[in-house]
């Protein structure tokens, strides 16, 4: 073999690797999750107004009364929102206090999709410009924290709640009830 033929054939030898390469990892599934450097640190400082007279805003003062709660992150026009909102109900209708933050959304549209899909929370803030959202470290909506009664946060819970989730939610609660 001659240099020449070295030289062309190493470069698509090369070549034809990359793109086996690309093919191959194109067909892995995207996993990129990024958890919230927030998980066991206190709810970072939230003032949000309320939704409306039904759902006053909510403070982190009110996430350090004693109680272990959920706070979801939704938006109406967020299609996993609606896919997770059964779950919320399901966990509503066993106790678990919900409370949520609305994130770039009007309370008419917010009104429109509880009205559409139910209505777990118990407060609703509005976030108006993702200020909270990015306090929290959430990386997208939906987006659900456990926080305990001290107002740590427990555990994160990345994209929507999917049913088989449920039991293993209600038992991180209890788990938070009893630290």
């Amino acid at each position: 073999m001659t240099a020449r033929r070295v030289a062309l054939i190493v470069p698509l030898l090369m070549f034809l690797g990359f793109v086996a390469l690309a093919v191959y990892r194109m067909g892995e599934p995207q996993q990129r999750v990024i958890a919230s450097k927030m998980v066991g640190q206190p709810v970072p400082a939230i003032d949000l107004v309320g939704m409306d007279e039904m759902h006053p805003g909510l403070n982190d003062s009110d996430l350090r009364q004693g109680t272990v709660t959920l706070v979801n992150l939704f938006a109406s026009w967020c299609a996993p929102c609606r896919v997770e909102a059964p779950q919320l109900a399901a966990l509503a209708g066993k106790g678990v206090v919900i409370h949520g933050i609305a994130v770039r959304d009007t309370p008419e549209n917010i009104a429109a999709f509880l009205k559409e899909h139910g209505d777990p929370f118990r407060r609703i803030g509005m976030d108006p410009n993702s200020k909270a959202l990015l306090n929290l470290g959430a990386s997208g909506l939906p987006e659900t924290f456990l926080i305990d009664g001290k107002g740590i946060i427990r555990k994160q819970y990345i994209g929507q709640i999917r049913p088989e989730q449920v039991p293993q939610i209600l038992n991180d609660i209890a788990e938070a009830k009893r630290s």
